[in-house]
């Protein structure tokens, strides 16, 4: 038996000689056939990812700043469209007052102008009827009296006669 393990042992230590130089061969090779591009293609990996987080993180910031810029943007057009819609009714309440003051002015002036036309017409009614009157109270008066009258007692006669009728008139 001793024989046996003397022999087992120094089988042993060169078959462990043997799988180790294997070992180290193999690991070699592995190195240069193998290990440098699963390196580089995890590298290359490694810097995908962080390439498409990085990208992911510049879009997001892009879309935050162009959500801030439309917020801005309609705030913007709000305010524009309130500012339109208050000069329109600013201008339209000026347009409302102007029409409204031109109505008052032509109505005072239609006014005006009736009262000038009637007080015209008056004018000339009281004109006419005073030469109506006067020469009708003269036919009255020279039928009444049976005496004639001298032109200028006709005439004082008539206005007085006129001049009660105008205070009648405008009371």
């Amino acid at each position: 038996m001793f024989s046996y393990s003397v022999v087992g042992t120094q089988l042993y230590t060169g078959d462990m000689i043997f799988v180790m130089i294997s070992f180290l061969i193999l690991m070699w090779l592995i190195k240069l056939v193998a290990w440098k591009p699963l390196t580089k293609m995890l590298q290359d990996r490694s810097d995908k990812i962080s390439n498409d987080i990085d990208s992911a993180e510049k879009s997001r910031t892009e879309a935050a700043d162009l959500a801030s810029k439309r917020q801005a943007e309609l705030q913007n057009t709000r305010e524009e469209a309130s500012g339109i819609i208050s000069q329109a009714k600013d201008s339209g309440q000026k347009q409302r007052d102007q029409i409204i003051n031109d109505a008052r002015q032509d109505a005072s002036s239609l006014k005006s102008s009736a009262e000038q036309d009637i007080e015209r017409e008056r004018q000339e009614a009281l004109a006419n009827s005073k030469k109506d009157v006067a020469s009708l109270s003269v036919e009255i008066a020279s039928k009444i009296i049976s005496k004639e009258l001298n032109e200028d007692d006709q005439k004082a006669l008539v206005d007085s006669y006129v001049e009660g009728l105008g205070k009648l008139n405008d009371r």
